[in-house]
C-alpha cells in the first residue's frame, strides 16, 4: 500500500519532535540553547579602530550584563554564547528634547539615541559557529543622566550593554 503525502509529512513532522527531545544534538542548540558553558565578548573590531582602553572598557560592561542576564544558564557543559561587537555610537549630545524648534516644526538631522551593533554567536566545543544572531540595540542618550555629568558616558555604555544583553536573552529564549 503506498504511502499518501499526508503520511509522510505527519511521520518527518513525528522524527523531528523526536530528535529534539532526545539527546541535545545540533538541532536543539542551534534553536534555542539550553546551557550555554561561558560568555565572551569580543571587540576586534573596536580594538582595530584605535579604541583601546575604551575598547575594554565596553567589554567588560557587556560581559557584566551578559553575565547578568545568562546568570541562570551558565556552568556546565554546553557551547559558549560570544558576542562580537561591530560598532558603538554615543550621540554627541542628550538633552535637545523632542528634536523640534519648539514650534512643533522638526529640525531635522540627528538623534537622541546611542547604538551597540553586535552578532552573538553559539559556539560549540570544537570552536564551529552553531548559529547566529546579529543585534542593534538602541536606548536615548539621555540613559547616562545629564550630559554635563563625567559619568554620563561610562553610565550610556552601561545602559546600552545592559539593553543588548536583555534583548538576546529574549530573542534565545
Amino acid at each position: 500500500m503506498p504511502l499518501s503525502r499526508r503520511s509522510v509529512l505527519l511521520g518527518s513532522a513525528a522524527l523531528g519532535m523526536m530528535a529534539l527531545r532526545g539527546s541535545p544534538g545540533l538541532a536543539q542548540v542551534a534553536l534555542a540553547p539550553g546551557r550555554l558553558s561561558s560568555v565572551a565578548v569580543d571587540v576586534g573590531p573596536l580594538r582595530a579602530r584605535g579604541l583601546g582602553d575604551y575598547a575594554e572598557f565596553v567589554r567588560q560592561a557587556l560581559l557584566a550584563a551578559l553575565q547578568s542576564a545568562f546568570a541562570d544558564r551558565l556552568g556546565g557543559p554546553g557551547p559558549t554564547l560570544v558576542v562580537r561587537v561591530t560598532g558603538l555610537s554615543l550621540n554627541s549630545y542628550a538633552g535637545s528634547g523632542q528634536g523640534t524648534s519648539g514650534r512643533g516644526r522638526s529640525l531635522g538631522g540627528g538623534t537622541d539615541n546611542d547604538y551597540l551593533d553586535g552578532e552573538a554567536l553559539i559556539v560549540g566545543p570544537r570552536g564551529a559557529v552553531l548559529s547566529r544572531y546579529p543585534q542593534l540595540s538602541v536606548v536615548p542618550a539621555s540613559s547616562g543622566g545629564a550630559w554635563y555629568d563625567p559619568q554620563s558616558e561610562r553610565r550610556r555604555v552601561i545602559a546600552l550593554a545592559q539593553h543588548y544583553a536583555g534583548w538576546l536573552r529574549r530573542s534565545l529564549g
